[in-house]
């Protein structure tokens, strides 16, 4: 395998990976809404919300790395 079909099948990874990230955060925040709405704040409440502080930072991180790799493309 060349070293331009390993950097497009990473970034397909890293788009897929974003892509799970993406859902994932629109389900928990889909249900931190609901718990909120149903008055139930409580532990599972705030551990869901930093969960989706920590997913936001991934999201950034594997846009990042899209954006370096997209850069090593056009450079190949």
């Amino acid at each position: 395998m060349g070293h331009l079909d390993e950097v497009k099948e990473i970034l397909n990874t890293l788009r897929v990976a974003m892509s799970i990230n993406f859902g994932i955060l629109v389900i928990l925040i889909g249900s931190l809404i609901k718990r909120y709405d149903s008055q139930k704040i409580d532990y599972i409440f705030w551990i869901g919300t930093l969960f989706v502080f920590i997913l936001l930072f991934t999201i950034v991180l594997i846009i990042r790395k899209i954006s370096t790799k997209t850069k090593e493309i056009k450079e190949l």
